[in-house]
């Protein structure tokens, strides 16, 4: 699943905290710089939600308005966790003015961290890796898109934006157990729906290697 192509360029740890700094002693230049590194990747978060080029757009854009407005709130961490935090919360309430709840009603039971293990993490390929196989990279959005909204939010994070669990658990809101628990199924259900539309020789026994 390709992002957008990205106009950033690399900026190490050290730039990248000087630039935080110096945006939240006002500095909107540096602001500027942030929006060039990290507004791809938050694109890309709200396209995946929201299915939609131009509410990820507009997604995107307030969701920078508001670090802006709020950066000194930012308290350390990954800069663009915060900022998927930001955007994540935006496209939920997107989804919700449309009318869309969160689909959670599919085996809601097992979602308690409680039952987690009944649903060990899926130590298996991730769907992302095997999507490198030209043919697959279509069949893998589309049934994303499949997904019920807060399983494809936690893959997205997961498998394209590469975040650990807890990072996950943040931006989500969700206990540890939950999204290791949604996670496995979502990419149950993504390999489920990739094998049902794919030609048998196109769809191998395992999708790629779990980070």
């Amino acid at each position: 699943m390709a992002d957008r192509s990205s106009a950033s360029t690399p900026v190490d740890d050290a730039a990248l905290e000087a630039l935080i700094a110096r945006a939240r002693d006002g500095d909107l230049t540096a602001f500027n710089s942030l929006i060039v590194r990290f507004q791809d990747p938050v694109y890309s978060l709200a396209l995946r939600m929201l299915a939609s080029p131009q509410a990820a757009e507009d997604a995107t854009q307030e969701a920078f308005i508001r670090a802006w407005r709020r950066i000194d709130t930012f308290r350390g961490g990954r800069f663009q966790s915060w900022l998927f935090t930001i955007v994540a919360n935006l496209s939920r309430d997107e989804l919700r003015r449309r009318g869309r709840r969160p689909q959670t009603s599919l085996d809601a039971a097992r979602d308690d961290p409680d039952r987690a293990s009944l649903d060990p993490v899926d130590d298996g390929p991730s769907p992302e890796s095997v999507a490198e196989q030209g043919d697959l990279r279509a069949l893998l959005e589309d049934a994303l898109a499949q997904l019920p909204d807060d399983w494809r939010e936690i893959v997205v994070l997961s498998d394209v934006q590469d975040l650990a669990y807890d990072e996950i658990s943040t931006i989500t809101g969700l206990p540890l157990g939950t999204v290791k628990s949604r996670l496995s199924r979502a990419r149950g259900r993504l390999r489920d729906i990739i094998s049902s539309t794919a030609e048998p020789n196109v769809v191998p026994d395992r999708l790629g290697e779990r980070r």
